[in-house]
């Protein structure tokens, strides 16, 4: 696990940025890298960083999103014209996974493991 420091989460954010793509969301441009991410993100952050996975509900469906140490961390609001109305409905990695599949977990985590190793 990964220390939350406001160092770790502002280099772990630009990991994020640098590793979305079509492999880690079929919702993903490079207008809007962030659009269709949430749940495969919630649960790579939760891999890292450990704490909650949480959710809420927006025009779209299920928004999901993390808490660590009580600090709410919407890694991909970016993809919203206008910030969601957040809930906080505590969540878990089963529903984050319907969002997403298998495929797309595997190459996200690992493109991140991959910039960690390198640095």
């Amino acid at each position: 696990m990964i220390s939350s420091s406001e160092e770790n989460i502002k280099e772990f954010q630009n990991i994020l940025y640098k590793c979305w793509s079509i492999n880690s969301s079929s919702k993903w441009t490079s207008n809007n890298p962030a659009n269709g991410q949430c749940g495969v993100t919630s649960l790579v952050v939760n891999d890292f960083f450990g704490g909650d996975i949480l959710k809420t509900k927006t025009l779209e469906g299920w928004h999901y999103y993390n808490r660590i140490e009580d600090n709410r961390f919407d890694f991909t609001d970016s993809q919203f014209l206008e910030k969601p109305m957040y809930l906080d409905i505590l969540s878990n990695r089963e529903e984050a996974f319907s969002d997403t599949n298998t495929e797309q977990y595997e190459y996200l985590r690992s493109r991140i493991k991959e910039y960690y190793s390198n640095m």
